[in-house]
C-alpha cells in the first residue's frame, strides 16, 4: 500500500468541507496520517472560493456555533490538492484513475440524481440526455461531462485502463438508500451508453456503501471573512460555517481499503436504514416544513420559523404523529432526537435561510415526505398532521407561480411548465395531487386530495394571520 492514499471528493462546497473534510482532519489530528483528500467540482460553479482555496493550499477556516450561540474555530488542512475546474475534468480524471486513489465520494444533492419515483433515470432532463448522448460517442472525458454519472464514467474509463484497481464509490448526500440508489442509476447510465465492459468493470471493482450524513450547513453569510479574520488574525478566502452538531453513519462495505474513522466518531455499521430514516424523515422533512412556513410567514431565515410556535407545532405535531409511529422499532430514541432537531433548527447564529432550505423541494416533498403518507395510508391511518407539510408546499409555489416570493427559487427538479399549470389550473389542489412527479402511484388518491384539501384550509387560516 501507497503510504498516503487518497480520497477524491467531487463537489467540495460548503458541506463537505464542514462535514467529510473534517472528519479527516480529526484523524490527522489523532496522529494518523495515512488518507488525504483531493477534491474539486464538476462545474463551473465556486470559482472564487475554489481560487481562494487553491491559493491557501487547501486550507480554511471551519466556524461552528452552538444552540447558545458559542462560537470556535479550527483550521482544516485535510484538502491536500485542489482541482480547478476544466471542462474535460482532466484534472479529476488524473486523480481519480490513480492507483492510490481509493475512495471516490460526491455531493451533488438530492436532485442531482435524476431518479423518479421508481429510481429510474429521468432522461427529460436536458443535462441528463446530454450527458447520455456524449458519453455515447465516448466524449464524457471531453469537454461537456455535466451530471455525477458522466463524470464517474469518465474517470473510471481511465481508471479501468490504467489497471488502477478497486474503488469504492461514496455517496454523501441526502437521498434515501444513497448508495444503492446512485449505484442503480449509474448501472443505467452505463447500459443506456452501452459500454458494456466498463459495467462489468464498476460490477467488479467498485462498491457503494449507504450513508446518513448530518450537520447543517447555511451558505456563507457576507460577514464570516470578517469574524474569522477578528477572531483569528487570518484573512482566509474560503471559510465555511456550520453548526457544532455533527454526525456520519456508513455501512462498513469498502472494497479497498477505508480511514479508521471510527476512531474520530463516525458510526460504521452494518445497516445505516434506521438513522437515515429518522434524519430524512425527521429532521430533513422537518427542515422543509419550517423553510415554507416561514416563508409563507414573512421570515427570511429557519430559526424565525422554528422560534414561531404556531410553526413548531406543524413539525412538533408531524414528527409526533405520523412519522415517530412508522419508525418504531428503532436505535433511536426518536422523541429526544426530535427535541434535539428542533432546538437545532433556533439556532440564530446559523442564520440560514429559508431560500436555501426550500430549494428543490421537487425532489425533497417526494424523498422526505412521501413515504410516510404511503405508509400511513397502506395501515389505513390518519395523514392529517403530515397533511400540512405538502399544503404549506403548494401554498409556496402558488406565491412562486405569482411572482410574489421575496428570494428566487431555484429546484434542479422541477418542470416549471408543469408547476405553472398546476398552479393556474382550476383546481390547484387536485392538480398538485395528481402530479406524478411528486406522489408516483399515490397520484390522484382521494384520500391523499380530502386531506390536502383540510390542510390547505388550515394554512389559509395560517397565512392570514400572518399578514402585517
Amino acid at each position: 500500500m501507497p503510504a498516503t492514499q487518497v480520497i477524491l471528493h467531487l463537489g467540495i462546497g460548503s458541506f463537505h468541507r464542514a462535514h467529510q473534510a473534517v472528519y479527516l482532519q480529526r484523524l490527522i489530528d489523532a496522529g494518523d496520517v495515512s488518507w488525504t483528500l483531493a477534491g474539486g467540482n464538476t462545474r463551473p460553479d465556486m470559482a472564487d472560493t475554489v481560487a481562494a482555496l487553491q491559493a491557501q493550499g487547501g486550507a480554511y477556516t471551519l466556524e461552528t456555533v452552538t444552540p447558545a450561540g458559542e462560537r470556535r474555530y479550527e483550521t482544516i488542512r485535510a484538502i491536500k490538492t485542489i482541482v480547478p475546474y476544466a471542462p474535460g475534468l482532466a484534472g479529476l480524471i488524473r486523480i481519480g484513475a490513480d492507483p492510490a486513489t481509493r475512495i471516490i465520494s460526491f455531493t451533488v444533492t438530492e436532485a442531482g440524481y435524476y431518479l423518479d419515483a421508481n429510481d429510474k433515470l429521468d432522461f427529460s432532463f436536458a443535462d441528463l440526455a446530454g450527458d447520455m448522448a456524449r458519453a455515447r460517442d465516448g466524449l464524457a472525458g471531453g469537454t461537456t461531462a455535466v451530471t455525477i454519472y458522466a463524470a464517474l464514467t469518465a474517470i473510471l474509463r481511465k481508471r479501468r485502463r490504467n489497471n488502477a484497481g478497486k474503488v469504492t464509490l461514496l455517496n454523501c448526500d441526502n437521498l434515501r438508500h444513497n448508495g444503492d440508489r446512485f449505484r442503480g442509476g449509474f448501472m443505467q447510465f452505463l447500459e443506456q451508453v452501452g459500454d458494456a465492459g466498463l459495467r462489468n468493470w464498476v460490477v467488479a471493482n467498485t462498491s457503494s456503501p449507504n450513508a446518513m450524513v448530518d450537520r447543517i450547513t447555511p451558505r456563507p453569510a457576507s460577514d464570516l471573512r470578517e469574524r474569522v479574520r477578528d477572531a483569528t488574525g487570518w484573512d482566509d478566502g474560503a471559510p465555511v460555517m456550520a453548526e457544532s452538531y455533527i454526525q456520519w453513519v456508513i455501512e462498513d462495505d469498502f472494497c479497498n481499503g477505508r480511514p479508521a474513522w471510527e476512531k474520530v466518531g463516525v458510526q460504521m455499521v452494518a445497516s445505516v436504514a434506521p438513522y437515515e430514516e429518522a434524519k430524512i424523515r425527521i429532521l430533513n422533512g422537518s427542515h422543509s416544513c419550517i423553510g415554507w412556513a416561514g416563508t409563507l410567514a414573512g421570515y427570511g431565515f429557519i430559526h424565525e420559523g422554528a422560534r414561531d410556535d404556531r410553526i413548531r407545532r406543524f413539525a412538533h405535531e408531524y414528527i409526533t404523529a405520523d412519522v415517530i409511529p412508522c419508525l418504531r422499532p428503532s436505535p433511536i430514541d426518536l422523541e429526544t432526537y426530535r427535541d434535539l432537531v428542533l432546538e437545532r433548527f433556533g439556532n440564530a447564529a446559523l442564520a440560514d435561510t429559508n431560500q436555501r432550505v426550500a430549494m428543490d423541494s421537487f425532489s425533497k416533498l417526494p424523498g422526505f415526505i412521501v413515504p410516510t403518507i404511503r405508509e400511513r395510508l397502506a395501515r389505513n391511518e390518519s395523514i392529517a398532521a403530515i397533511a400540512m407539510l405538502p399544503a404549506l408546499f403548494l401554498a409556496f409555489l402558488q406565491r412562486w407561480h405569482r411572482g410574489d416570493l421575496p428570494t428566487p427559487y431555484q429546484d434542479q427538479a422541477m418542470d416549471a411548465a408543469a408547476a405553472h399549470a398546476i398552479c393556474a389550473a382550476a383546481d390547484p389542489i387536485g392538480a398538485f395531487c395528481h402530479d406524478r412527479v411528486l406522489w408516483g402511484a399515490l397520484a390522484g388518491d382521494s384520500r391523499l386530495i380530502d386531506a390536502m384539501r383540510s390542510a390547505s384550509e388550515k394554512v389559509a387560516v395560517f397565512v392570514r394571520q400572518s399578514q402585517p
